[in-house]
């Protein structure tokens, strides 16, 4: 939506959201910030983009807790491959569009206009509303809402993690969409030998996609594979959304 709702309208819309996301903040300037984009918001910081910030991290690590609890005979590359699916912005975005966060967001007139909001706003609401929850209850308010919603999600890559090639399928993609084999470039390192991580990113032509960590170069290939997959669909995505 955009523009100024009346006070009652706008704590009608607010006590909707909070029946959605099963959280009663005390203080709904939180929850309000954290469904300001920062094509309406007056300054940058009023916008949600600080929250985003926080909430990426939260996310990550409740995340991380859960896996680390659940699959206790997993190693760490099999680990770090499910959080990058479940902590992704293909998943935020999906998970954002099952709570249909969309209806609550505050968007700047160019936004507001199109049927579909692009994935990487959806999934940037739902982080900011994961350190909303954090700031006003806490981090059991936030990892109550945090495992109700990533807990299928985790339950899905855990079981399709194992068989998952994803250098194959940037290979297919690539090839499909630019007609060129991606590379890998190592980036850093870290560790004695004998128990070393791997930094790389996928490289396709002349772009570079976010780098990934890995206990092995194999591992971090894939990761790193991962990632350029979940911004190309994130690109297309985008693209989708203007032409509409």
């Amino acid at each position: 939506m955009s523009g100024k709702l009346d006070d009652s309208d706008l704590d009608a819309m607010l006590t909707e959201c909070e029946g959605v996301i099963h959280y009663r903040f005390q203080d709904r300037s939180l929850l309000l910030r954290s469904l300001t984009h920062a094509s309406i918001a007056k300054t940058r910081l009023d916008s949600n983009e600080r929250l985003e910030f926080l909430g990426d991290s939260i996310l990550g690590l409740i995340v991380c807790e859960m896996l680390f609890q659940q699959y206790p005979t997993y190693a760490e590359g099999e680990l770090t491959r499910i959080k990058s699916i479940v902590v992704s912005r293909i998943t935020c975005a999906k998970l954002s569009e099952q709570l249909d966060l969309k209806r609550f967001l505050f968007l700047g007139k160019g936004l507001s206009g199109h049927k579909a909001v692009p994935p990487s706003i959806l999934a940037a609401v739902l982080e900011a509303m994961i350190a909303a929850i954090y700031l006003d209850g806490g981090s059991d308010s936030a990892r109550e809402f945090v495992q109700r919603l990533v807990r299928p999600e985790i339950e899905e890559a855990a079981k399709s993690a194992h068989g998952e090639n994803y250098k194959s399928q940037l290979q297919q993609t690539a090839q499909k969409k630019y007609g060129q084999t991606p590379l890998y470039r190592l980036i850093d390192e870290k560790g004695p030998d004998h128990s070393k991580c791997f930094n790389i990113a996928a490289v396709i032509g002349s772009r570079v996609f976010p780098d990934a960590w890995g206990p092995s170069k194999k591992e971090a290939e894939q990761n790193a594979a991962l990632n350029a997959l979940t911004e190309l669909r994130e690109t297309v995505s985008s693209d989708q959304t203007v032409t509409k």
